[in-house]
């Protein structure tokens, strides 16, 4: 099952000159297996959230989506690091493209995250699993404070309360272990208990 929203088509975004062919930092499917099978990939997370005027988190964003079989299930925005590209770069990108241009994020001062996850293909070594790969993300909680918008291939955003996000039936719901990485970020902030 996968877990990752895939890549756009890279051909609009063309390297000057190359005659329309992707930029250095774009994998081919082909070439994204076989890299897959070798080397972790670098991902980045988040956690949207809605913020009070103290700052304090009153809602948290879960993207609903159907999987590859037609399951629905809860996951978190999230993609790969590109070449060349600095982790805020990514971060936002991955906001914009999941939650739509409109939702402004508002990226954390530090790009230190809540959390670093190790997804493995294997169950057990971690809490956290990609049966596609050897992955690890940095997970951030991002505030934002426009209009979500659901695109690429969630179906929608829902709004939960922090208790309700990390309850176990919302845990149970959540691709490859990311009911661990809510509560977390949730811990992380200081909404629920570590």
């Amino acid at each position: 099952m996968s877990v990752r929203t895939p890549d756009p088509d890279p051909t609009p975004d063309p390297l000057p000159g190359n005659g329309g062919q992707p930029g250095p930092a774009w994998l081919s499917d082909i070439e994204l297996e076989q890299i897959r099978r070798r080397l972790p990939l670098l991902y980045v997370e988040a956690v949207p959230v809605r913020v009070d005027g103290l700052g304090q988190v009153t809602q948290v964003g879960i993207l609903l989506r159907a999987n590859a079989v037609g399951e629905m299930t809860r996951t978190l925005v999230s993609g790969r690091v590109m070449y060349g590209e600095t982790l805020r770069e990514a971060l936002f990108r991955h906001l914009e493209k999941d939650l739509g241009p409109m939702a402004f994020p508002l990226l954390p001062a530090s790009p230190v995250p809540f959390q670093v996850a190790e997804y493995f293909p294997m169950p057990g070594v971690t809490a956290y699993t990609d049966e596609r790969q050897h992955a690890v993300s940095l997970a951030y909680v991002v505030p934002v404070t426009g209009t979500c918008e659901p695109r690429q291939d969630a179906l929608e955003l829902t709004w939960m309360t922090p208790e309700e996000a990390v309850s176990p039936t919302v845990a149970e719901e959540m691709e490859g272990g990311r009911g661990a990485l809510v509560k977390t970020a949730m811990a992380s902030v200081g909404c629920v208990a570590p």
